[in-house]
């Protein structure tokens, strides 16, 4: 048994290798520094290696998890192309093969209310544009007989996120801090509410979702919703600080949403749900 992960030095990948090899998957991990011999967004690289090892599964979790407008050309090669590469060569190649692509909650009408499979697209960024366009392209390859499966996540963190990311950059502030730093931590609105998922807890969603003989798409989501402020709570305190002693808000930032969560009703009645609580995740990512 087989199974390829494009992504595979992310949080999910790292994650989702241990869980496979569990289940007794021989895996063959593809990383950002396998890009020159094995590159997602070259038809041939990407064909070779599945006409080659006919993987029973393939994971796509790669791309630059930002919406920033910046990386529109690395996320349409990786996301949209790398895409289209996968399915191409799983319908000529290995046509049993089950592919997972990852989508976000990002990618769909945002009103406030908790996001479901049903709702809308909203091409609100670059990124989003790149989402919504592997999603076409997974219910078309579904019609050619194709089982491409599309997770949608929502926000999740672990102790192998880096200061890139504000849950990870505010836990190492209060850690510095309760050294003896003298910084001031400054971020956006910390009324933003958003979910605080576990990864590992995540890509046994995926394994979940996967297990269905039915490809379908799911929103792979806790459905709580918890603002900035409860993690900087959370955060500080396990450091013995009060939070509002060593933060400053940018009254300039502008945020993305207001409050970004998921409607996890599908996935929840497969088998799959959270386990891991924002205070347990702030305790183990400290």
């Amino acid at each position: 048994m087989k199974a390829i992960i494009w992504g595979a030095d992310g949080q999910d990948g790292f994650y989702l290798d241990a869980l496979l090899k569990q289940q007794g998957y021989e895996v063959i991990p593809v990383t950002k520094e396998d890009a020159g011999t094995i590159s997602i967004s070259d038809y041939s690289h990407v064909s070779r290696l599945i006409k080659q090892s006919k993987p029973d599964f393939i994971f796509h979790l790669a791309a630059n998890s930002t919406t920033q407008h910046y990386a529109w050309q690395e996320n349409h090669e990786i996301i949209s192309t790398g895409t289209l590469n996968i399915l191409e060569s799983v319908k000529e190649y290995s046509p049993s093969t089950k592919i997972f692509l990852s989508g976000s909650g990002l990618q769909f009408k945002n009103t406030g209310q908790p996001v479901s499979e049903t709702d809308p697209f909203d091409a609100s960024s670059i990124y989003s544009v790149s989402r919504i366009h592997t999603v076409y392209a997974a219910r078309y390859y579904r019609q050619l007989g194709i089982k491409s499966y599309v997770g949608y996540f929502f926000n999740h963190d672990s102790p192998l996120r880096s200061e890139r990311h504000i849950n990870k950059k505010i836990i190492e502030a209060a850690k510095r801090i309760a050294g003896g730093s003298k910084e001031k931590l400054e971020i956006g609105d910390w009324a933003v509410k958003k979910e605080f998922g576990y990864a590992g807890d995540i890509v046994k969603g995926i394994w979940a979702l996967v297990q269905q003989d039915k490809a379908v798409e799911a929103m792979i989501g806790t459905g709580k919703a918890h603002a900035i402020e409860e993690w900087l709570e959370i955060c500080f305190s396990l450091q013995g600080l009060n939070w509002r002693d060593h933060v400053v808000q940018n009254k300039g930032f502008i945020p993305e949403y207001e409050i970004l969560v998921s409607n996890p009703t599908l996935i929840n009645s497969i088998g799959w749900k959270h386990e891991t609580d924002i205070k347990t995740l702030a305790k183990m990512m400290s």
